[in-house]
């Protein structure tokens, strides 16, 4: 009897942002489910440790590659989407990876929609999925002052949205994925021991807790599987609850900030 196939199996797919987080999550996943996978990323040393990650968590992996890019760069994106061409187009594109200059500008995600659906139409591709990482916060307001970063994902939720009409009759869809603040490295070291910032964001999780990289790439999955077929345009949220709650975590107050003026 052979082995059953993957919710994926067979189908090209690019993950920005693969070499840690939810990219990295997502892409072990990918590989579980049978898809082809093309890692991206800007640092190529995280690039390897990532591949050798995946290729020891899931040995039977098909095709694994990975390439450098900076997705702020049209040109970079456009060669990473077009190398895809000798494996016979892009299936599935899931534009993780986020930039964050002073203008915070999230030119990346057009990058990457743009070309994906040029290299869809060049391999006469039927059905094709694009995940765009947005946040909740695209959805309701920060708890602390992030404007640039705050308009900037509501802007991808927006043309996710259109892009998914413009297209919807040529079998591609588009959905964003609004992730919920995350058990990251990144996020715990930035908060560290100040119980302040910290107390700041979680009195507002129903769940009583930060969300995990892997519950985010679960969802991925399912938007780049058939299984998705007649979702489109969605913004799909995974935030434990926070975007739909009040204030609902109990605990003490954060301490009173110390007047610094002298």
């Amino acid at each position: 009897m052979s082995a059953p196939k993957g919710r994926l199996q067979g189908k090209n797919a690019i993950i920005t942002g693969a070499a840690g987080g939810i990219g990295l999550e997502t892409t072990i996943l990918f590989a579980r489910e049978g898809a082809n996978i093309l890692l991206a990323d800007i640092s190529e040393p995280a690039l390897a440790k990532a591949l050798a990650k995946v290729k020891e968590v899931v040995p039977t992996a098909g095709r694994l590659e990975t390439i450098r890019c900076d997705v702020s760069k049209e040109a970079d994106v456009q060669a990473m989407v077009e190398s895809q061409d000798s494996w016979g187009g892009v299936d599935v594109i899931f534009n993780n990876a986020g930039i964050m200059h002073a203008d915070d500008a999230d030119a990346g995600v057009w990058f990457g929609c743009k070309h994906a659906v040029l290299s869809m139409r060049r391999n006469k591709k039927k059905t094709g999925s694009v995940i765009n990482t947005a946040s909740f916060v695209a959805l309701m307001g920060a708890a602390t002052p992030q404007l640039a970063y705050t308009a900037s994902k509501g802007a991808v939720l927006a043309m996710t949205r259109e892009l998914a009409i413009v297209h919807a009759r040529e079998g591609f869809r588009f959905n964003s994925l609004c992730p919920g603040p995350l058990n990251t490295p990144l996020l715990q070291d930035w908060l560290g021991d100040d119980h302040a910032k910290r107390f700041r964001r979680e009195v507002h999780f129903p769940s009583g807790r930060f969300g995990e990289a892997i519950e985010q790439a679960h969802a991925v999955v399912f938007l780049a599987s058939d299984e998705s077929s007649f979702v489109n345009g969605t913004d799909f949220v995974v935030d434990g609850g926070l975007s739909k709650a009040y204030v609902t975590a109990e605990g003490p107050a954060p301490a009173a900030p110390q007047n610094l003026a002298h």
